[in-house]
């Protein structure tokens, strides 16, 4: 018996204790994220203000229109930045859980998905914060007139920014997810070539769903680089790629 009929036999209480282990690692991981963001949580504050804060009118600042949404605010916030700073570790026991657990021959490519996955995460949220937020601000704040007066609330601009945050960072996790397809035997190179127009048509399609401004400008700035991370894709599919997982696990069960 092979290693991955073994693994495939685990009683299901194994998967559940491993995804224990897995869940408990994480959270730890994040309320020592969550301590270390709280104890800088006004300059964390000061840097996720900061996009809106550029394109205010003179004078002007968010409010907050009940006596505790100040303070659930800050600490949602050091929520946040604490699972960003632990996410290398939370990414690490994903993988753990879902790649070595199903493929035992799999293991060293344990570290190489955790730091690409990290990477790619937390470059998504920086171009969605550097490059998304100051014009989809700006295009927000544009419709303000002698009459018609701006006044940011806290929790909007929270749930705006985190949502925005969030896509990207998963958008960017697309080369990740493609080359963990291939690997299973779901796609490859050929498939994703051949597929492409398709792929440019959802790019602009998800764009125009989670852009929170209309203008094309905004929706081009998100469908470019999913584009962009689709062609990436391909190139990492050809080199990573080398032999499906199906094609190594059908040859170990001929054996």
């Amino acid at each position: 018996m092979n290693d991955q009929d073994s693994l495939h036999q685990q009683p299901l209480t194994e998967h559940l204790a491993e995804l224990r282990s897995c869940l408990i690692i994480s959270l730890i991981a994040a309320a020592i994220g969550f301590t270390l963001a709280y104890s800088f949580i006004q300059p964390v504050a000061d840097w996720f203000f900061a996009p809106l804060v550029q394109v205010m009118p003179a004078q002007k600042s968010l409010i907050f229109i009940s006596y505790q949404e100040g303070f659930f605010f800050y600490l949602k916030l050091a929520l946040v930045a604490g699972v960003l700073i632990a996410s290398p570790v939370i990414f690490y026991q994903f993988w753990r859980f879902v790649a070595p657990g199903l493929y035992q021959h799999e293991k060293q490519a344990l570290l190489p998905f955790t730091v690409v996955s990290s990477f790619c995460f937390l470059g998504g949220a920086a171009f969605g914060y550097l490059v998304i937020f100051p014009p989809t601000f700006r295009f927000l704040l544009g419709y303000s007139s002698s009459f018609l007066e701006p006044m940011p609330a806290v929790s909007e601009y929270f749930s705006l920014a985190l949502f925005l945050l969030i896509a990207f960072g998963m958008i960017f996790e697309l080369p990740v997810f493609m080359v963990f397809l291939a690997k299973l035997g779901k796609v490859d190179a050929p498939f994703l070539v051949k597929n492409r127009k398709y792929a440019v048509l959802i790019a602009f399609i998800v764009a125009a769903v989670v852009t929170p401004t209309p203008d094309p400008v905004n929706q081009f700035l998100m469908a470019g680089p999913l584009v962009v991370l689709y062609e990436i894709s391909i190139i990492a599919v050809r080199f990573f790629v080398k032999k499906p997982l199906a094609v190594i696990e059908d040859a170990g069960n001929v054996r």
